[in-house]
C-alpha cells in the first residue's frame, strides 16, 4: 500500500485553535472527522491514519510549534518510510486572497516560518505544499497579529466550503498525483 505524510501547520494550545495560522490543523481536523477518524498524541505530532482506495495517508498535526514543524515531519517521513514525493504539506498563505487555493510540487519559503524550518531540516525545497490563502487585509507591522488573529465573521461563513475543496485536493494528491491534483485544484 502506497503511503503518503500530509502534515497540517499550526500551533497546538487553545489559544491558536481558531487563528488563520492553523488553517493547516483545522483542513486535517475535517478531513479525519469526514472520514470518521481522529487524532492521537504521537511523538511530535497528533497522528491519524486514513486509508483511500488502495493508498494510505499519515496524517500529521506537528507538536513542535509552527517554527519547528521540520522536526517532526522528518521524523515521520523516516519512521513511516515515505518518499519526499508523497509529501504534502498544508499550510496558510498570506500572499493569496482569503480562501485562494494553490497546490505546487516545490517553492521557497515565502517569508512563512514553518515553511523555512522545514526546507532547513529537509534541506530542499522540492515537496508538495498546499497554500491556503488567508489574505493580507492588515496595516502594515501588523502580519503577525493578522495571522495569529481569529477569522472575522465573514471568513469564517466562508471558511467551510474551501475547507472541503482543500480536503479534495489532499486526497486527489494522493490519488491521482501532484500534476492533475494541480490541474484540478488550482484557479478554481
Amino acid at each position: 500500500m502506497k503511503k503518503y505524510l500530509i502534515a497540517g501547520l499550526g500551533n497546538i494550545g487553545e489559544e491558536y485553535e481558531q487563528t488563520r495560522h492553523n488553517i493547516g490543523f483545522k483542513i486535517l481536523d475535517a478531513l479525519a472527522s469526514a472520514s470518521n477518524i481522529s487524532f492521537k498524541a504521537d511523538r511530535l505530532a497528533f497522528k491519524a491514519n486514513l486509508k483511500i482506495k488502495n493508498k494510505e495517508l499519515v496524517l500529521i498535526k506537528p507538536t513542535t510549534f509552527m517554527n519547528l514543524s521540520g522536526k517532526a515531519i522528518n521524523y515521520w517521513l523516516q519512521h513511516e518510510k515515505i518518499p519526499l514525493s508523497n509529501l504534502l504539506v498544508v499550510v496558510d498563505e498570506v500572499a493569496l486572497p482569503f480562501g485562494t487555493i494553490r497546490l505546487k510540487g516545490k517553492g521557497s519559503d515565502g517569508g512563512h516560518n514553518g515553511l523555512k524550518n522545514i526546507n532547513q531540516v529537509l534541506g530542499r525545497q522540492d515537496y508538495a505544499r498546499l497554500r491556503f490563502g488567508i489574505g493580507n487585509d492588515f496595516p502594515k507591522g501588523s502580519q503577525i497579529n493578522f495571522v495569529l488573529g481569529n477569522w472575522s465573521a465573514d471568513e469564517a461563513e466562508l471558511l467551510l466550503p474551501r475547507m472541503q475543496k482543500s480536503q479534495e485536493c489532499i486526497e486527489t494528491f494522493a490519488l491521482a498525483g501532484l500534476n492533475i491534483a494541480m490541474n484540478t485544484c488550482n484557479g478554481k
